[in-house]
């Protein structure tokens, strides 16, 4: 049996409170200068102009002047590691496998959520080449910290079933736990991080059993808690809450909610993505046709980038320059939650870190519902999963490893099960992973 059975259902409202994070003063030479609290909840929509976005994020005159020049043809996460001396994804690069996943098979795993079922496909072929059943609504495949299981959450199963990825198959019973839509792990791999969306709870377990070890509720103030991603020290991440229209930050620390981040009236808030200078957390927000920018440690947003039509997915390319962005092209339904889209306008905006506006757009021909996926290993190729559309898509990233995202193009169309929602790319380059369908560090 589960730990806990969802028993809170979705609701069709909003909290309409929020919540106050301290801010502190840094200190300056021999000075210590006290801390002081201010209140870092944002009501504004967040339809600003790319333009207005970027200026708003960039750093002052005074900061600028400061920054050391980043060498000539130098990329943008080199740049971001030379004003910053910090690069997220350093260690993520083309290549830089971890011994753990040298010899695992170049296989893609694509749950069918309509199905209860996980499709595995060839790289090289690009063919399905086996499937089997899991559980019920299998949301993602994640791979575990250690990068030596990759599971299948089954969302309405309650349960985690274990793919072993040097074989590609199940490699044993599936382990009962409540409410499993989404699965990460702290950067440390102490702990595994269920986000049970239905329960509006955060699950602290044994990375390795699964076991509780302590719950954290994060309150109707978060309704629809799904995506989540890390602080570089690792000392807290943050969360959106899809239904609730917020972004919620945890102390992973203390496992304790710090605040809450209003992002709209009609804001639905997706995946999520720290930026390769560990500064600007970028979230796709479904319902407004783009990605907020957050400044992560203020908790306060800086910015709204405009994409596409239900923009949902992020992915960074391998190389740190680019930002991938699955628009998954459908028009709102309604404005009750689970706020339900239909169409099929989907395509993919690039943005480029350096200047955070979009530099690409790559359609789909015909239409499409692209949404959640990955980068292969030597960044050519985002695998996206056709929501609606019961495909895989293939893009061509463009140019030398994604070099040029201008000459990136949809490759392919591959046939899966209903609902392919949360497909895991493997392996992937890094030394261990945080969860979701691969965010390698």
């Amino acid at each position: 049996m589960p730990d806990r059975a969802p028993s809170r259902p979705h609701r069709a409202h909003r909290a309409a409170d929020g919540s106050r994070l301290p801010g502190v003063l840094i200190a300056v030479g021999a000075v210590l200068v006290l801390a002081l609290f201010g209140v870092y909840l944002v009501v504004d929509p967040g339809r600003d102009s790319d333009k207005n976005a970027a200026a708003a994020a960039a750093p002052s005159p005074s900061m600028a002047m400061s920054m050391p020049m980043p060498m000539p043809g130098a990329s943008a996460g080199a740049a971001a590691a030379a004003t910053t001396g910090v690069d997220v994804y350093a260690h993520a690069r083309a290549g830089m496998f971890s011994p753990t996943v040298r010899e695992d098979p170049h296989y893609v795993y694509v749950p069918n959520l309509a199905d209860g079922t996980v499709s595995v496909i060839d790289q090289q072929t690009m063919r399905v080449i086996g499937s089997y059943a899991t559980g019920s609504e299998p949301q993602h495949v994640v791979p575990s910290w250690d990068l030596q299981t990759l599971w299948v959450n089954n969302n309405r199963g309650n349960s985690l079933s274990p793919i072993d990825p040097r074989t590609g198959r199940l490699a044993g019973p599936a382990v009962p736990v409540a409410d499993p839509y989404n699965l990460y792990f702290t950067p440390d791999g102490s702990y595994a991080m269920v986000i049970a969306e239905a329960n509006h709870d955060i699950d602290f377990r044994d990375p390795h059993t699964m076991a509780l070890r302590h719950s954290l509720d994060v309150g109707t103030q978060c309704e629809g808690v799904n995506h989540v991603d890390f602080s570089v020290d690792g000392s807290y991440a943050i969360a959106t809450c899809e239904f609730a229209g917020r972004l919620v930050k945890i102390d992973l620390v203390h496992q304790t909610v710090l605040g809450y981040l209003d992002l709209g009236r009609d804001a639905a808030p997706q995946d999520i993505k720290i930026d390769p200078a560990g500064q600007v957390w970028y979230v796709a927000d479904m319902n407004s046709d783009g990605v907020h920018l957050i400044d992560g440690d203020r908790f306060t947003k800086v910015g709204f980038v405009r994409t596409g039509p239900e923009t949902h997915g992020l992915y960074p390319s391998r190389d740190g320059r680019f930002l991938y962005v699955a628009n998954r092209g459908g028009e709102m339904a309604s404005m009750r939650p689970p706020f339900p889209h239909t169409g099929n306008h989907g395509s993919v905006s690039v943005i480029a870190f350096a200047t955070r506006s979009v530099v690409a757009n790559w359609p789909i021909p015909g239409g499409g519902t692209p949404d959640m996926g990955n980068v292969s290993a030597d960044g050519t190729r985002l695998w996206l999963s056709g929501r609606r559309s019961n495909v895989v898509y293939v893009f061509d990233t463009g140019g030398a490893g994604g070099a040029d995202p201008g000459a990136g193009k949809l490759l392919t169309k591959i046939p899966v099960g209903h609902e392919p929602h949360g497909l895991t790319v493997w392996p992937q380059p890094g030394r261990y992973s945080l969860g979701h369908t691969g965010i390698m560090r």
